[in-house]
């Protein structure tokens, strides 16, 4: 996984905030990461999981 480009949102910046980067091409799972912490382990999320998520989260961001 380290050969490919980690993406994400165009809504984040680089000021340290939390971010979730995502990495593409991966039929099977969809690896998410923090992006503070791009070493630390990856979460493999299935896309019949992902989907969804996304699309609660762009119906009705999270707020901390």
């Amino acid at each position: 996984m380290m050969d490919r480009t980690w993406r994400k949102s165009s809504y984040s910046d680089n000021t340290g905030g939390n971010c979730l980067e995502v990495l593409d091409g991966h039929p099977t799972s969809v690896p998410v990461r923090d992006s503070k912490t791009p070493h630390a382990p990856t979460l493999l999320i299935t896309p019949s999981a992902w989907t969804p998520f996304i699309q609660a989260v762009r119906t009705h961001p999270l707020h901390p």
